[in-house]
């Protein structure tokens, strides 16, 4: 199957510090992988790679199963941060439909997705709150309705559950695969939380910017 994203012998450095190293990953449509890793094990560096947004100093990343156009596809890839990064000014239903409405959504078509995502992630009773009246927790649940309302084909998911609570987090990580499966996306997420990481098959260990470990 071709994949959605592949990477070959990534090495990404700051400075004269490698923080991955020589690192192969391959995920195709309908795959998850959950990458784990104490802080500062590469974890963030990688996916962000695996996105578009940060340049291997050696190596390639390669996005076969995407569209060729760089515009094109990264609307076909979804981010969400380890910060929710909302928009003050705008409530967390606008702030979902931010993103539709640059793409060309007419805003009926980007209220009904951003209500939809919202109620994804069981945060449709802050649809017309502001983000300064939101919970951290809360927040990064429109964060993750944001990513969903877009369809992305691959979403890449930096430890998106470190403002939840236990209850949450499970709530908000299952959201996010049922979703992406629903759309017959791929999901990578990151993660140091090991009883999130139970929850996926495919596993990749982090360990000072290499691959200690891979399953699936």
């Amino acid at each position: 199957m071709t994949p959605l994203v592949a990477a070959r012998g990534v090495t990404i450095r700051f400075g004269s510090v490698p923080v991955v190293a020589g690192v192969n990953v391959s995920v195709s449509a309908g795959a998850e992988m959950v990458v784990v890793g104490r802080s500062g094990s590469g974890k963030t560096s990688l996916l962000l790679t695996l996105a578009g947004l940060l340049e291997p100093a050696e190596g390639s990343v390669t996005w076969p199963g995407l569209a060729i156009d760089p515009m094109a596809r990264r609307r076909q890839i979804g981010v969400v941060f380890q910060a929710p990064s909302l928009v003050p000014e705008l409530t967390a239903a606008e702030n979902v439909m931010l993103p539709l409405r640059l793409r060309g959504a007419s805003r009926q078509q980007a209220v009904a997705a951003a209500l939809e995502a919202l109620a994804i992630v069981d945060a449709a009773e802050a649809a017309q709150a502001l983000p300064a009246g939101l919970s951290g927790g809360q927040q990064q649940r429109v964060a993750i309705a944001r990513v969903l309302a877009g369809r992305p084909r691959l979403v890449l998911a930096d430890e998106p559950t470190g403002a939840l609570d236990r209850v949450n987090a499970l709530r908000a990580v299952t959201a996010l695969r049922d979703e992406v499966r629903r759309t017959e996306g791929a999901l990578i997420l990151a993660t140091h939380d090991e009883e999130l990481a139970d929850l996926f098959a495919a596993r990749t260990v982090l360990d000072q910017g290499r691959i200690a470990e891979g399953v699936g």
